[in-house]
């Protein structure tokens, strides 16, 4: 069932989206070469409880971190360890915090040092697909209208857009009704209504859209080892122009 925020439950979103998109930044700032993710992870940790909330991701369905740091082929859910970030690599990093009882949620993919053109290109493109979709996040409209958007513009560039993942709705639980495919055609799904609250979350892939689980049963890589990039924030439906909630400062394309 889609839940229809109300204005006191807006006003918690925004808190945690806030603290999530702050949490965001400073994993951001620190995906440089010699970096463990396990250092990410505890930061992200430190800040998120300093703020008074909680991190969304620790424990949930047995998630061991507060943090998913996804490396190069790694697609999302990459568990932090003693990895060592190292120059060039392709780093994904996804958070959430939860706070008054609502979540935050979003993601972004970095470059340790220079990184490759193609792979620069890559983090960019997944990027504006989000705000390709973003367009289409308009009540009256359908959920498949933003998943069409993120899919034709990604493809432009010969991506491949991941099938098996997808976006979501966000409010009092992380993950809420309906689902919102980053593929497919338009006019299907939800119509969008103001005061639904929806993740939208791109994954995209330099090569295949294939994916496959690693034995550890969270961490989900290229079927082909190609690098892919994440880029997610948690949006507002209001009357007009979508709301982001997760301010976008600090996600790599400060300007």
């Amino acid at each position: 069932m889609i839940s229809l925020k109300t204005g006191r439950d807006v006003d918690a979103m925004r808190r945690a989206g806030k603290i999530t998109a702050a949490a965001r930044a400073l994993a951001g700032e620190m995906v440089k070469p010699g970096v463990s993710t396990k250092a990410i992870d505890k930061a992200v940790y430190d800040f998120i409880i300093g703020q008074g909330a909680v991190p969304s991701f620790l424990h949930y369905n047995g998630y061991p971190a507060s943090v998913c740091v996804s490396i190069n082929e790694q697609v999302i859910h990459g568990i932090p360890g003693n990895r060592k970030i190292h120059e060039g690599d392709v780093v994904s990093i996804d958070v959430g915090a939860c706070i008054d009882g609502f979540h935050g949620d979003c993601a972004a993919t970095y470059i340790a040092g220079e990184g490759s053109e193609a792979n620069r290109e890559l983090v960019k493109v997944t990027r504006e697909s989000f705000f390709e979709g973003l367009r289409f996040a308009r009540a009256g409209n359908r959920v498949s209208d933003i998943s069409a958007a993120i899919q034709a513009y990604a493809e432009k560039f010969g991506y491949g857009v991941v099938r098996e993942y997808v976006g979501h709705g966000v409010g009092s639980k992380m993950h809420e009704d309906p689902e919102v495919p980053n593929f497919g055609r338009p006019g299907h799904g939800p119509r969008l209504m103001p005061g639904m609250t929806l993740a939208i979350e791109p994954m995209i892939a330099l090569g295949t859209w294939e994916v496959r689980v690693l034995s550890d049963d969270w961490t989900v890589v290229t079927r082909d080892g190609k690098p892919a990039a994440h880029y997610e924030n948690s949006i507002l439906i209001t009357s007009g122009d979508p709301e982001i909630l997760t301010p976008t400062h600090g996600d790599g394309f400060d300007v």
